[in-house]
Parts: structure tokens; sequence; C-alpha cells
């Protein structure tokens, strides 16, 4: 299997929405519903990953959606869907076999030939994981061309935690070398208490050329900048997803722009050198 390539994603109208056919849907909290999907024409869907897609139904309009699935599983994709206004509500209401429509894909995604032979940090907080599990599948499908894996996942609670028949396939893989946490445990919780940069003095072996991917709330991005530095890894090497600000995702609206930077065509995945001193960036 080959992922897909530029010359693929180019040729396509991301102006013109295609139906999706629900295959399943999945409530995974009180607030996010798993949707795995494919074209209801059947033809395949190419995307790399960190990519997103605008997703939405007639008469409610589309929010845009970081692609939760690795281009490697050629069948379907999957989209994560948080209830948080209208357009969201209306898709959380969908079940198998009802369709919803998506443009894309969109923006740039990880810088795969930069990741390929390198160790890969992905440090993933909240609803973070769900664009980022595009790429971390990825590796695990494609593990020899990779050096060291490792993942951090934080999440609020343990009630709070996504996709979490993935998180106890990472506890014993020897795919990746994952480490988690909650910010508040309950008594069920026997992991690591505490936010996502106390993980990282759990492994001090993290090389300073290690390439940093990093995804989450807006709060979490400057603390674990700080934690890199401490290592030596470059602001080259980190590259930080801003999706959360896009809108229309074809620089159209300009509700996405930064300066010179529209996150939605120069995005969403950026390198923290080329942003960290843009107004408002992170």
């Amino acid at each position: 299997m080959t992922c897909s390539c530029a010359t693929h994603t180019e040729k396509k109208d991301v102006g013109m929405p295609q139906e999706a056919l629900v295959l399943e849907a999945k409530m995974m909290t009180a607030t996010e519903k798993h949707f795995t999907l494919k074209l209801r024409d059947g033809s395949k869907f190419e995307y790399e990953p960190g990519q997103i897609v605008e997703a939405g139904l007639f008469g409610y309009g589309e929010i845009p959606l970081g692609l939760s699935s690795s281009p490697t599983q050629e069948d379907s994709f999957e989209l994560v869907v948080r209830k948080v206004g209208k357009v969201s509500s209306a898709l959380l209401k969908l079940e198998k076999g009802d369709s919803m429509y998506i443009r894309g894909p969109l923006g740039h995604g990880f810088p795969m030939e930069e990741l390929r032979n390198s160790d890969v940090l992905i440090v993933a907080g909240g609803i973070g994981l769900c664009p980022t599990r595009s790429l971390i599948r990825y590796i695990c499908d494609r593990r020899e061309e990779f050096k060291k894996f490792t993942l951090f996942f934080g999440a609020r609670s343990p009630k709070e935690q996504l996709f979490t028949d993935d998180l106890a396939n990472w506890r014993c893989s020897m795919d990746v070398t994952y480490d988690e946490t909650v910010d508040k445990g309950d008594d069920s919780w026997k992991g690591n208490v505490g936010v996502i940069t106390t993980l990282f003095a759990k492994h001090p072996d993290l090389s300073p050329e290690t390439k940093v991917i990093v995804c989450g709330p807006p709060i979490m991005y400057k603390f674990v900048i700080r934690e890199l530095d401490k290592i030596g890894i470059p602001h080259e090497n980190v590259f930080v997803d801003l999706e959360r600000r896009m809108k229309c995702g074809m620089g159209k609206c300009g509700h996405c722009q930064i300066n010179d930077k529209y996150t939605c065509k120069d995005g969403p995945v950026f390198r923290f050198s080329e942003i960290e001193n843009l107004p408002e960036a992170i």
C-alpha cells in the first residue's frame, strides 16, 4: 500500500461536496462520536496523514475535521465529531446507513518525508488525538520506515479518553513507546495524574534529534515547547497542528488568517519555527 501523494489530491475539486455513507457510528464519550465512512459512489478517498475535510449536511453548514484514520486503510476513512454547535449536533444524530457530505482533502498534512528514518514523538492532548491518530496508525502500519516512536496522550479524566481500544493496544504494543496521563483521576485510574508535560520526566532518553508533532488545546502548546527546549530539540523539528482555526478550508473567508499565513492553505500543520513569532498563532 502507498500513501496518496500531492498529485492525486490536487486534481480534486475541493469546492464540490461528496456524499459519504456512514458504515459505523459510535459515541466514544458524552460529546464525541466516531464515524467510519466511505464515498457513496464507491471511489477511493485519497488523503495524507494530517489533512482535513469539511463535513456537513445541507441546510446546516459544515465544519472542519481532521481525518483520524490512516491512508493505509484503503476501504474506508474515519472522522470524530465533537458536539459544540448546530452543525456538529446535526452530524451526531447520524447513524449507520445515513450520509454526510464532505469536501477535501484540504491543507498540508504531516511532513512524512522528514519523519521517515527519524525518531518521532507525538504529543496529543484531548481531541488532539483524533488528527494525530492518522499519523499514529500510519507509522504502526509502516513501522520499518521509522526509528523510535513515542506517543504521549493526555485527557482531562479517564472517562474523556478517546479511542480506548487503541489505547489498550498501544499500552502493550512493541511498535510504540506509549505513555498517558489524566488531569484528574478516579477510583479506577491507576496511571499518571497530572498535565501532559509531567510525562517528559519519565522519558529522559528522548533525543535532541527527535521530530515532534504537537496537537491539543491551545494552552498546552507553550508548555510542551518548554519541555522540548530542555531536551534541546530545535524548533525546526517541531510541527504543530492548528486546525482549530479553520472555517471554509479554501482561504476565502479569512477566518484562519494569521498575518500572511492561512491555516487552511498553508497548514493546518506548521513547522513551529515558521509561526512562533506570529501573534496569537498558538
